[in-house]
């Protein structure tokens, strides 16, 4: 029967309610600051929110957006190709490129949709995607969608990456070589450096989804590819609003002059009403800040340190290096249930992420931190692991 596949995911849910832990979709009742909330009834910091700058209580961030809406309401009502090209619309592009240091650049509705409209859009029947084991969802998603060939390469594995580039040969022309600047789940860094070098060496046109890095690496907060010097050879970066800028929406750039050719190809893009004008007016503040403020970056970072030293000498299972993305993995996934509504009690919110959105077969609870937290929010962060940690029964590992 057509909705049997279901039965099986339903059957989750009902053991998680079953158990009184709601993990998934859980309700944010309230806000009272880019880092304290109710979640589930809960009083919490937050430490999931991939807000790594604190943008999205900023003051100036949410005046602009007040003000966008009196002025220009509450929504497009179109899409880009329609009725929903506003010049605040414009303008942001014009900013981003400005910011990137190219001269062309697309705003889209979601992160989701920029990337996967690029990766469905740049490849198509005949030619190769290249992309990194872990990619995004949207990554795959476009990928399927492009009708190319799709090969994957280890995770972060450069060796892996050049022998399949090699077998290519000619072919190398027409594939599309798509990494993350900051994977998601562990917040480890792409070999950027290496994977340029590969790409000059091979041929081929590279694509960075810099959702989670924009902002946070590189001396102007451009990403990965900033971090990394190699800007120049990176063909396409994506990333996301809904991060570092603290709203929601995405963006591709480029330094190709084609992109605004591409733009009216991407379905995602002509497809979908376009951002609403508070969004994008709270973006555009949003990006002037965390230019005119470097600070936030060295904040963010050092909150990082604190956060990850702190579990990693708990002799949690953290991540490879320290990053604002900081995940401890544990073994037994009812463990990883009960641990995050444990936390959650303690006053702490995390994401809970269990297999297949998990990297491996194993369950992890993921922490996102902010330039936001103060150091005590940091404190009461290990603290509560600390105790979650100390409470687990015996037999049951972390990883």
């Amino acid at each position: 029967m057509l909705l049997d596949k279901f039965q099986s995911m339903a059957g989750v849910r009902a053991e998680l309610e079953a158990i009184g832990i709601v993990p998934f979709g859980a309700v944010t009742e309230k806000i009272t600051s880019a880092t304290e909330g109710v979640v589930n009834g809960h009083q919490v910091i937050l430490a999931g929110t991939n807000n790594y700058l604190g943008m999205s209580f900023d003051t100036r961030c949410i005046a602009s957006a007040q003000a966008a809406a009196e002025t220009w309401g509450t929504g497009t009502t179109g899409s880009r190709m329609a009725n929903g090209t506003f010049a605040e619309h414009i303008a942001l592009e014009q900013e981003l490129a400005q910011f990137y240091g190219v001269d062309q650049a697309i705003v889209f509705t979601t992160g989701y949709a920029a990337t996967q409209g690029m990766c469905a859009t740049l490849a198509g029947p005949g030619d190769v995607i290249l992309l990194d084991a872990d990619s995004h969802a949207s990554i795959y998603a476009g990928a399927q969608l492009s009708g190319a060939e799709i090969i994957r390469f280890k995770h972060s594995d450069t060796n892996d990456l050049e022998k399949r580039l090699r077998r290519l040969g000619d072919r190398t022309g027409n594939t599309l070589i798509v990494v993350e600047g900051i994977y998601s789940m562990l917040g480890d860094v792409a070999p950027l450096k290496e994977i340029a070098e590969l790409k000059r060496r091979y041929g081929g046109y590279l694509l960075v989804d810099e959702a989670h890095s924009m902002g946070v690496l590189g001396e102007h907060g451009r990403g990965a590819a900033e971090a990394a010097g190699v800007e120049d050879d990176v063909d396409f970066i994506a990333g996301t609003f809904s991060k570092s800028l603290g709203a929601t929406g995405g963006f591709c750039v480029s330094r190709h002059a084609l992109l605004e050719a591409i733009r009216f190809s991407v379905r995602s893009y002509i497809f979908t009403a376009s951002a609403t004008p508070g969004v994008i007016a709270s973006v555009r503040t949003a990006l002037k800040i965390i230019t005119a403020e470097p600070q936030r970056r060295e904040r963010l970072w050092e909150n990082a340190q604190l956060l990850y030293t702190g579990l990693k000498q708990l002799g949690l299972a953290v991540g490879p290096s320290v990053s604002p993305v900081v995940a401890v993995t544990i073994e037994d996934r009812v463990e990883a249930l009960q641990s995050w509504q444990k936390l959650l009690e303690a006053g702490v919110y995390v994401n809970l992420v269990v297999p297949p959105a998990s990297p491996s077969e194993k369950s992890m609870l993921r922490c996102s931190v902010s330039a936001a937290h103060s150091p005590e929010q940091i404190d009461h962060i290990i603290a509560a692991f600390a105790a979650v940690n100390a409470a687990r029964p015996v037999g049951i590992p972390v990883a």
